[in-house]
């Protein structure tokens, strides 16, 4: 069957919903990453003798006119190619004629170009957003060590349940933030590896230099199979994955900052310049800003939700699924996510613990009850049970009095403890307070990961030491990738000069 078509590419619809808006997007996010592929490929194609030193000046040449020249800014896709890729393309065709400039793409496929530009591109993101988490983490750790003896209420299940410490509640956050951090870093040593040279599939019969790409280009190295170069999106579904933990795990803290500065709990202040008022009740205080950090923490999930389920069921193939609508919308989350860290991060160096609130709650709830208990297997020699029913006896007594634990206890306890074991107990009053004191309640809480002040300060001493080897191995990823970019313009801009060494060994 034969059909007549007379119609033109591309059709209106099409550049004005795909072509068009994608153009942009390029604009905006992958220029650079695709300038350098360019100056690599060409340098590559040079080493490799796939280029004659005359060829590789020409073009070298040619591309650095095109960054010279060329404002990206002002483009506006008119249809007439069908997209940046061939817009550049036309412009060294401009330049050099076809034979010369199509020489450039010996070798390649634009599969292997994008997915090298996106993974470009998303390891600059995922680099700024570990800044801003590793500076979290440093202020959490910063204020764990100064708040290490700083009583707080700690829940279970919305209602008040054991003393601990601030610094204590912190470690745990902490410990959390640096396997977010760990998996982030998972994540991009995935994205660091280069597509380049997988061209549209199979590689080719062209005897070009993977690793010399990657190289150039800063990556650690090549990504070995060519067909999950241009096929295996792990490398966008794990990086959205550590962050859609991030801003989960996260979240359950800012929350817990929500409930603890609520006028009924109490036990966390706010600061005033993190604080509205209401416009008609004076009475208010406000801290929204942690009402926005759960809101950025909450976008920022489900941002990264977003990225996960568009690759669901997806074939195993390249696809446009993965490619630049995605890759650009991804950067909503990381402009959500940013934004929380650093709210987060600052409220956290300003909050601090209101004492005297903490210490009514902790009398009113009878949270230290539980070491009362303990102290009567160690004092008294009771089974854990006996010991337990007292202290069960004693807490409905104090409540009942709408009294405190130091208050009434003591009165309640002997005649409990003696219905239980049929003796009087040789705990005096004074011990007895001293038993149910948080602050006695913390002190002997010593064993590995408790709040006792030297073992978490010790603890804390570990996290420092782990937050400095995420730092070290950014360090040394970035300072790789700066020394590559170095390079790659150097050796570009010689290779546009054709140094006299190569004209005599052309000769």
């Amino acid at each position: 069957m034969s059909i007549a078509d007379s119609s033109v590419f591309p059709a209106p619809v099409f550049k004005d919903t795909v072509l068009g808006p994608l153009f942009e997007k390029v604009k905006a996010h992958h220029v650079e990453p695709f300038r350098r592929i360019n100056q690599a490929h060409c340098v590559m194609l040079a080493e490799t003798g796939l280029l004659t030193p005359e060829q590789a000046q020409a073009i070298a040449s040619a591309l650095l006119d095109i960054d010279r020249t060329m404002d990206v800014k002002t483009l506006v896709y008119d249809g007439s190619v069908e997209d940046f890729f061939f817009h550049h393309e036309r412009e060294l065709i401009g330049r050099l004629g076809a034979d010369l400039a199509g020489r450039l793409h010996t070798g390649r496929s634009r599969n292997d170009i994008d997915h090298t530009v996106f993974k470009i591109a998303l390891k600059e993101a995922i680099d700024r957003t570990a800044t801003k988490a590793r500076a979290l983490c440093a202020a959490m750790i910063e204020k764990a060590e100064t708040e290490a003896q700083t009583l707080i209420v700690a829940y279970t299940h919305g209602q008040p349940a054991q003393p601990t410490t601030f610094g204590h509640y912190l470690a745990a956050g902490i410990e959390v933030l640096l396997r977010d951090l760990e998996r982030l870093e998972d994540a991009r040593r995935t994205t660091d590896l280069c597509s380049m040279g997988a061209a549209a599939i199979t590689t080719t019969g062209f005897a070009i230099d993977r690793h010399r790409m990657a190289q150039l280009l800063g990556f650690s190295a090549p990504q070995q199979n060519s067909y999950g170069c241009i096929a295996a999106v792990d490398y966008v579904t794990s990086s959205y994955a550590a962050l859609q933990l991030i801003a989960l795990h996260l979240g359950r803290i800012v929350q817990d900052l929500q409930f603890w500065s609520s006028f009924e709990v109490g036990q966390l202040y706010v600061p005033s310049a993190f604080v509205q008022i209401s416009s008609i009740m004076p009475q208010k205080r406000n801290p929204v800003p942690i009402e926005h950090a759960r809101l950025l923490l909450s976008l920022a999930y489900g941002r990264a939700s977003g990225m996960l389920a568009v690759m669901h069921n997806t074939p195993f193939t390249d696809m446009n699924d993965s490619e630049g609508e995605v890759q650009v919308g991804g950067h909503a989350v990381f402009e959500a996510l940013d934004r929380a860290l650093d709210l987060v991060t600052g409220l956290i160096e300003a909050v601090s613990i209101d004492t005297e609130r903490v210490a009514h709650n902790t009398d009113c709830a009878c949270i230290t009850i539980t070491e009362l208990a303990d102290g009567l297997v160690r004092a008294e020699g009771l089974a854990f049970r006996d010991a337990h029913e007292i202290a069960s006896v004693v807490a409905r007594a104090v409540v009942a009095t709408g009294k405190s634990l130091g208050e009434a206890g003591y009165v309640a306890f002997c005649p409990a403890f003696k219905a239980q074991t049929g003796r009087q107990t040789s705990i005096g009053e004074a011990q007895f307070q001293n038993m149910v004191s948080a602050g006695h309640f913390v002190a002997v809480r010593n064993r590995f990961g408790g709040p006792e002040g030297s073992v978490l300060r010790g603890a804390l001493h570990g996290y420092r030491q782990e937050l400095e080897t995420l730092a070290a191995s950014a360090g040394q990823a970035s300072e790789r990738e700066d020394d590559a970019s170095a390079e790659l313009a150097h050796l570009i801009h010689r290779l546009a000069q054709i140094p006299q060494s190569m004209k005599q060994a052309r000769g």
